[in-house]
C-alpha cells in the first residue's frame, strides 16, 4: 500500500527547488532539491515538468505512491498575480500529486518560516523585492512586485544597476565624484568603469556576475561614500514603506507583530541597511519586532500545508524542530 503523507512542500524559487514530504505528525519523511522554477522563461508545462523531477524523488525516497498525499502546499516565484497562482494551482492539481493543492508566491513561504501563527509581513530583498503580510483568518497583503513598472525599486540587481549609473557618470562628468567609480571595475581587475561597461555589454563578464557589484556597494556605503550611502539609505527606505504599508491594510500597525526580513541583501545583515530599516519601521509602527528570517522556505511551504489540514500545533513544533535541528 506504501505511505501516506500529510503534505507535500514545494518551495520552488528561480535559481532552486525544495520539496519536503511530511507526516500527520509533523515528521519529515523525505527532502530533495532541484533546479529553479521559471515559468515565464520556459512555459508553464516545462517548469512544472522540472519540478515534477523533484517531486518524483521524494515521493521514491518516502515510498510514497501518487496520490497519497493528502495536500501540496506549492510556494511558487513568479506566482505574482493571484490569476497567476489560479493557473499554477489548476496546473499543480492536474498533475495528481495530491488529493489538494494551493499555491501561493513563495513570499509566503519566507513568512510562514519565520513565525509561530500565520500572522505578519515579510519583505524579501534578493534578487528584487517583494513583501507580504498575513493573518490567521486568511486575509493577506501583497504587491504585484514586477519591477518599475509594479513601483518597486531596488534589490540586488537594481542595486548593482544603480550603482553602475552613478559610478559611470562620476567617471565622464556627468554626475558628482563617487567612490564606486573606483570600486566597481576594481573588483573584475579592471580601470575603470568605461571599461567594465565594455565588459559586461560584450559579454566578458557574464551578466550573472552582475550581482557581485551589491556587496561593493554596501562596503563603499559603510566606508562614508555619500553617493552609496544615498542608495543604501532609499533602500531601507523602500523595505521600510512596504512594510508599513502591508501592516496597515491588515490593521497591524499598532499591534505587536513580527515583520520579517528576508533574502539575500537582508540576510547579508548590513548595519547601513537593516539598523535603518528598524529605525524608520519603529516610527510607523513602533510595536513591530524586526528580525531576519533564518529557517528555510521550504520549512513555511509545509506549515502552511499543515495549517490547511487543521493538524494539531504539536505537529507543527515538531516539524520546526527537525529544521532546527539541521546544519
Amino acid at each position: 500500500m506504501g505511505v501516506t503523507a500529510a503534505v507535500l512542500a514545494i518551495d520552488a524559487g528561480n535559481s532552486k527547488s525544495d520539496v519536503a514530504l511530511v507526516g500527520e505528525d509533523g515528521s519529515v519523511l523525505a527532502t530533495s532539491r532541484g533546479p529553479g522554477f521559471q515559468p515565464p522563461r520556459v512555459g508553464v508545462t516545462a517548469a512544472l515538468d522540472a519540478l515534477a523531477d523533484t517531486v518524483r524523488e521524494a515521493l521514491g525516497s518516502a515510498r510514497v505512491p501518487a496520490g497519497r498525499v493528502r495536500h501540496v502546499s506549492a510556494c511558487l516565484a513568479n506566482a505574482d498575480f493571484p490569476s497567476e497562482e489560479a493557473e499554477l494551482a489548476a496546473a499543480v492539481r492536474a498533475r495528481a500529486w495530491g488529493r489538494t493543492a494551493e499555491v501561493r508566491n513563495d513570499t509566503f513561504a519566507i513568512l510562514r518560516a519565520g513565525v509561530d501563527e500565520p500572522r505578519g509581513v515579510a519583505v524579501v530583498c534578493g534578487a528584487g523585492i517583494n513583501c507580504v503580510g498575513m493573518l490567521p483568518d486568511g486575509r493577506t497583503a501583497r504587491f504585484p512586485s514586477i519591477g518599475r513598472i509594479s513601483g518597486d525599486w531596488g534589490g540586488g540587481s537594481g542595486l548593482a544597476e544603480e550603482a553602475m549609473w552613478w559610478a559611470a557618470r562620476a567617471e565622464d562628468g556627468r554626475g558628482e565624484p563617487t567612490a564606486l567609480a573606483r570600486a566597481l571595475p576594481g573588483h573584475f581587475g579592471l580601470p575603470s568603469v568605461y571599461a567594465l561597461v565594455e565588459a559586461l555589454h560584450l559579454g566578458r563578464i557574464p551578466a550573472e556576475r552582475r550581482h557581485e557589484l551589491t556587496p561593493v556597494l554596501f562596503a563603499v556605503a559603510a566606508a562614508g561614500d555619500p553617493v552609496a550611502r544615498s542608495l543604501v539609505e532609499r533602500q531601507a527606505a523602500e523595505v521600510a514603506v512596504l512594510a508599513t504599508v502591508a501592516l496597515d491594510r491588515l490593521g497591524l500597525l499598532d499591534a505587536e507583530v513580527p515583520v520579517l526580513l528576508g533574502g539575500s541583501v537582508l540576510a547579508a545583515r548590513h548595519p547601513g541597511l537593516n539598523g535603518r530599516v528598524t529605525e524608520l519601521l519603529a516610527v510607523k509602527a513602533p510595536r513591530a519586532t524586526v528580525h531576519v528570517v533564518t529557517e528555510p522556505p521550504v520549512l513555511g511551504a509545509a506549515l502552511l500545508g499543515l495549517d490547511h489540514l487543521g493538524v494539531p500545533a504539536m505537529a507543527r513544533d515538531r516539524l520546526r524542530a527537525h529544521w532546527a535541528r539541521r546544519p
